[in-house]
């Protein structure tokens, strides 16, 4: 009885270059420009649950939770800014305790 070896698949090997390639790169957002971007959304949010509300007092709106999604929204958003203030308040004020 003969046994043969196995064989294995040919792997083909191919690879690109991207050496002349030109990366492009997004422009990187400073911490004032992310800043300034979440609160526009915070505000956007605000300003639609208000709209949700009035749309919906004057009967423009029959589903009402789509109202309660966009309040709830809206909150925790809202939330979410204020505890990031009181954390940068709360660090900016341990900073100026710290003697140098």
């Amino acid at each position: 009885m003969e046994i043969a070896p196995l064989e294995m698949t040919p792997v083909k090997m191919s690879a690109h270059s991207h050496i002349d390639e030109k990366k492009i790169e997004e422009p990187v957002k400073s911490f004032g420009e992310f800043l300034a971007d979440s609160l526009k959304k915070v505000n956007e949010l605000e300003l639609d649950s208000e709209r949700m509300n009035e749309a919906l007092a004057t009967g423009r709106i029959e589903d009402i939770s789509q109202v309660v999604v966009a309040a709830q929204k809206a909150e925790i958003a809202l939330q979410l800014t204020l505890q990031l203030r009181n954390r940068a308040t709360a660090a900016y004020q341990e900073i100026m305790r710290m003697q140098v």
